[in-house]
């Protein structure tokens, strides 16, 4: 089944990221992120969760992420808004004709 989706409803520019582990010359490493391409995108913001860490609450907000198809994007990776961070947990091709990505991600509340 084809999935429909007008591509004008993606209207958030988004810059995907990598991580990167950098050495820190002590044995370990640093995590740093490398913008790869910048990309139209629809946010949809899907539920919203509310935890105790550390004596704080924390919020995180779950969001599905409608992109163009293209290849390498994978869980793990990240979009960045501005200030606003989505952690790409999984990424799927919605009807598998190579059109679209839809991407399951969570962006921390701040």
């Amino acid at each position: 089944m084809v999935v429909f989706f007008d591509p004008g409803q993606m209207t958030a520019r988004l810059d995907l990221e990598v991580p990167q582990a950098m050495p820190d010359g002590q044995g370990g490493a640093t995590l740093t992120w490398e913008v790869t391409a910048s990309l139209w995108a629809r946010i949809e913001p899907i539920s919203f969760r509310v935890a105790e860490e550390t004596a704080a609450e924390i919020g995180t907000i779950s969001h599905r992420i409608w992109v163009r198809f293209r290849e390498g994007v994978m869980a793990g990776q990240r979009f960045r808004k501005g200030g606003r961070v989505f952690l790409v947990k999984l990424v799927r091709d919605p009807d598998e004709t190579r059109r679209y990505l839809v991407c399951q991600c969570e962006e921390e509340a701040q």
